[in-house]
């Protein structure tokens, strides 16, 4: 079927060239790393790629009506794991995003004094990235801190397909252990094997001269069996697909979007690393024909999910799902679910929004997770907002705390009124003495006592009380 005009386009990105980098082979926590310019270079060429292959007009994957001179952030939206690997993948972004919309003379702006001036870098154009980080947001990143997700990994370890491909690799890992300097050589370990001499033979050139022909390629041989295995499930629904998982539910959301007239988002981006990439393809069937995909994707490889419109007379959506490995590649499609050509948006959809994980609820649900600080986003992705939900708790606990909750009530009530009364019968105390009134006598100051009652006081008493009535006016008094 022809298929006419591209509507929009969802991209997933993985991270350039990078430093050495450790993951535990377990829980997959990781050390810290640093980019490469020739990560950024990498990830700039995609950028570059991109732009020639959907925002030139001359090209047969144009996206119709998209701004391809100066960036509207309505029309793209970018958004940036910012989990394990750190900056790395951020500064990715970035490049890519500068080869995508390079500077721009026309990047500028004309003032009220009539001055122009145009953005620093001869237009440098700055486009708004979103940056996902999992302790917020689990959509791109929902392996770490998964107990389920370790119990699958230890699952996988102890597998007898796991423990065979082990003893078989006995020779190689003797082979090696003059080259990995103290990292453990097991199966386990095979990752960060092939990380550390993939990195050591790409920048260090005394290693290069040094290691002994196949040993690299061997090294990514178990690296690719040891991620497959981790990062992928017979089932659909399994937790060794979660990094995938999440992943739809992004996608989904966004050709959605795009379907939509009334939204102008054409272009997503997903800047992330390369566990997505492996559940993706066995989720949605790509391995059954390209088995070469159950590996490790090279450094900016990436996913192109175009969503177009079909010719008359069938004017559906379609998605044309197209993958390219590394720099050294261009896109080639790829077919999903079992078909051999585009697929229908909403089978695509119905297919695989039942293993969607739409919200960190249901990421701590699939993850058994019981942490009290779990929220639960509407939807998360690119369009939504979380909100913090409590941990479930029992009756039991409710009725607890309410009963507790109550005696403190009843406890402080007491406790004020003692308060009050004490402080009341203070002011009492202060007011009069035991036994003792308070009355409003007038006294008369001015009184002279007569001469009959002269025996009564002295004469020195009688001639002080003359001098005082002749000082002072008559007036009252009050009397305790």
């Amino acid at each position: 079927m022809l298929l006419s005009k591209v509507l929009g386009v969802v991209v997933i990105a993985r991270n350039g060239d990078r430093f050495n980098y450790y993951q535990d082979p377990v829980t997959y926590a990781g050390s810290p790393t640093e980019t490469t310019a020739l990560g950024e270079a990498e990830s700039h060429q995609l950028g570059s790629l991109l732009r020639s292959t959907y925002l030139e007009t001359s090209s047969p994957s144009y996206i119709q009506g998209i701004s391809a001179e100066l960036v509207d952030n309505s029309e793209l939206k970018a958004r940036v794991k910012a989990g394990v690997e750190g900056t790395v993948v951020f500064d990715s972004a970035i490049a890519l995003l500068q080869g995508l919309y390079p500077p721009n003379p026309n990047n500028k702006i004309q003032l009220a004094n009539e001055t122009t001036v145009v953005a620093p870098l001869g237009g440098y154009q700055y486009i708004p990235v979103e940056t996902v980080e999992p302790e917020n947001d689990r959509s791109l990143e929902s392996w770490t801190d998964c107990p389920a997700f370790q119990k699958h990994v230890k699952k996988f370890y102890a597998s007898p397909e796991f423990k065979a491909k082990a003893k078989d690799a006995q020779p190689f890992f003797r082979d090696i252990k003059d080259y990995v300097f103290g990292i453990p050589t097991t199966l386990e370990n095979a990752w960060n094997i092939y990380d550390y001499m993939s990195s050591e033979f790409t920048h260090n050139k005394t290693y290069a001269y040094r290691l002994p022909p196949t040993l690299i390629e061997q090294a990514r041989y178990y690296a690719n069996f040891h991620e497959d295995g981790v990062f992928s499930d017979k089932d659909i629904n399994g937790v060794g697909n979660i990094a995938g998982r999440t992943l739809l539910h992004n996608i989904i959301q966004a050709v959605e979007r795009i379907a939509f007239n009334g939204d102008p988002l054409q272009f997503l981006l997903i800047e992330t690393t390369y566990q997505p990439f492996i559940s993706f393809f066995h989720q949605t069937g790509i391995i059954d024909e390209h088995p070469e995909l159950k590996a490790i994707p090279n450094y900016a490889s990436a996913i192109a999910i175009e969503l177009r419109r079909g010719s008359p007379p069938d004017v559906r959506h379609f998605l044309r799902i197209k993958f390219k490995n590394g720099t050294s590649e261009s896109f080639k499609d790829v077919h999903v679910f079992g078909h051999r050509s585009d697929i229908p948006l909403t089978e695509f959809i119905y297919r695989a929004e039942g293993s969607a994980i739409t919200s960190n609820k249901q990421w701590a649900e699939v993850c058994n997770g019981n942490s009290a600080t779990t929220t639960t986003n509407i939807g998360f992705g690119s369009f939504s907002f979380s909100l913090p939900i409590p941990t479930p708790i029992s009756h039991t606990h409710v009725a607890f705390t309410g009963a507790y909750l109550v005696i403190c009530l009843l406890l402080l009530s007491t406790t004020i009124k003692l308060v009050r009364r004490s402080r009341a019968r203070a002011r009492e105390d202060r007011l009069r003495l035991p036994g003792d009134e308070v009355s409003e006598v007038a006294i008369n100051y001015g009184a002279i006592v007569p001469r009959g009652r002269a025996e009564w006081h002295s004469e020195e008493e009688s001639a002080l009380r003359d001098r005082t009535a002749r000082e002072y006016a008559e007036q009252p008094r009050w009397f305790f």
